[in-house]
């Protein structure tokens, strides 16, 4: 009796243990570099991600190219409110960069919309990016700085840098140096889902 019982409580656990991760809802919030700028319906790595994940995840792409931290912040609420994610990817602060904005107001814009995420019981995975060189060094690192820092004060799980091994890589961009090339959206799509959180 012993051992048909602990057969069944054995099986039991190993089931619960194969079990896959809960069906989700993913929100990308982000610019040009998550709304596929340049590239034709489906190459873009939402729509990769979408299609890896299956049906089983609804993966929701409301990012829109040429988007500061400020218009993400006034869109989110709205966001929010109508898909009701499980799981925010924030993909911002880019055009904030190239445009030479203070980063103390992106800094400041990203914590308020993970705040609003938070405060909807949804999960944010924050996603980083780096400026050209032409920059500056000092605003620059201050830049990718800006993201770290707010990871680990927040406590989120953090992708440093959505185009992570190609960014020195000229041929993996379109002519502008800013934007990936199809080639290179399953990179990024697999960087991202290595650090969704999921479970």
């Amino acid at each position: 009796m012993r051992s048909i019982l602990s057969k069944v409580l054995l099986s039991a656990s190993l089931g619960l243990l194969l079990q896959p991760a809960s069906a989700a809802t993913v929100l990308v919030f982000g610019d040009s570099l998550s709304a596929g700028y340049g590239l034709s319906p489906g190459q873009g790595w939402v729509s990769l991600l979408a299609k890896e994940m299956g049906a089983k995840h609804r993966i929701i792409n409301a990012s829109i190219s040429g988007e500061t931290t400020a218009g993400g912040l006034a869109r989110l609420p709205d966001a929010l409110a109508r898909h009701r994610p499980d799981i925010v990817v924030l993909e911002l602060g880019a055009n904030d960069g190239l445009r030479g904005l203070p980063l103390a107001q992106m800094r400041g814009n990203l914590s308020k919309m993970i705040a609003l995420a938070k405060q909807s019981k949804a999960r944010v995975l924050l996603v980083g990016m780096a400026l050209p060189p032409n920059y500056g060094p000092q605003y620059g690192a201050e830049f990718r700085n800006a993201y770290a820092e707010l990871a680990k004060r927040e406590r989120l799980p953090f992708v440093p840098l959505l185009v992570a091994g190609f960014e020195a890589d000229l041929s993996k961009f379109q002519p502008d140096g800013l934007h990936p090339i199809a080639a290179a959206q399953p990179q990024m799509m697999r960087t991202v889902k290595a650090k969704l959180p999921l479970n």
